[in-house]
């Protein structure tokens, strides 16, 4: 064997490269898209786009960590990171607080790794944390008052997070493939013991469907009031029936 031989070293991104690659989106939006490029550091070139750049795709990847200097890219309003290997994420993320999405999932994520900042990003519509090791969650997340699409699938979660109840303006939740307990109440358990839950706020449901939804929660309390043995189900303030039609758009919000 060579010596010195062992890890393939990474892809080397350059402040040239990264300009050329740049793309203005339809909505007017500057987007960088080095997803699949075979970086495993971040590209602290982009440092030098702070100023310009809205949205950035690092997935697909071979990153390891972030350092805390992502936190100076405080124009970003999406950041995608699916598909690396981080196992935690830095304090610094809660200064970006111009994001709207970000993109989590498919790492290598504990719940440890989480910071407590992530309550920082207010404005945050959709989080995605799914396929990773996270058996609970930050509490300063009751601070995400926007967030309104949360992916949570294929995790280690054996109860849903108490903030979930707290969220105003969630419609779509996916907890698919977690460890959920059958006392969590909200949802059906699958064959496999599995928890899917789905979520909508009836503000965002035409008249039809919220009246499906409620006659589906009437004929489930009367069955409970009539001594059958369903588990007893938790409030989620300002939301219809779990399982409802939030469903039919779920596998596509995935």
């Amino acid at each position: 064997m060579a010596k010195g031989k062992g890890r393939a070293k990474g892809k080397t991104v350059t402040l040239k490269m990264a300009k050329n690659a740049m793309r203005v989106t339809p909505d007017g939006r500057t987007r960088l898209d080095l997803s699949n490029t075979g970086i495993d550091t971040f590209p602290k070139c982009l440092l030098k786009l702070a100023d310009t750049l809205d949205e950035l795709d690092l997935s697909r990847n071979q990153l390891q960590k972030l350092p805390d200097c992502i936190g100076d890219m405080l124009s970003l309003k999406s950041l995608d990171l699916h598909s690396n290997q981080l196992e935690a994420v830095p304090m610094s993320i809660g200064q970006l607080v111009e994001l709207s999405h970000l993109n989590l999932s498919n790492n290598l994520l504990t719940s440890e790794g989480l910071p407590q900042s992530l309550g920082s990003l207010t404005g945050l519509r959709s989080l995605n944390l799914g396929m990773n090791n996270l058996d609970s969650l930050p509490a300063s997340m009751v601070a995400l008052t926007s967030l309104q699409e949360l992916g949570l699938f294929d995790n280690l979660l054996s109860h849903l997070p108490e903030f979930v109840r707290h969220l105003p303006n969630i419609s779509k939740i996916n907890t698919k493939r977690n460890p959920l307990s059958s006392n969590q109440g909200a949802g059906g358990l699958g064959a496999r013991g599995e928890l899917s839950l789905y979520l909508a706020n009836e503000a965002s449901l035409c008249k039809n469907c919220v009246a499906r939804c409620r006659e589906e929660r009437d004929r489930k309390m009367e069955k409970k009031k009539g001594g059958g043995d369903e588990e007893n189900r938790r409030p989620f303030s300002g939301l219809i029936t779990p399982n409802s039609v939030a469903q039919l758009n779920q596998e596509a919000w995935r």
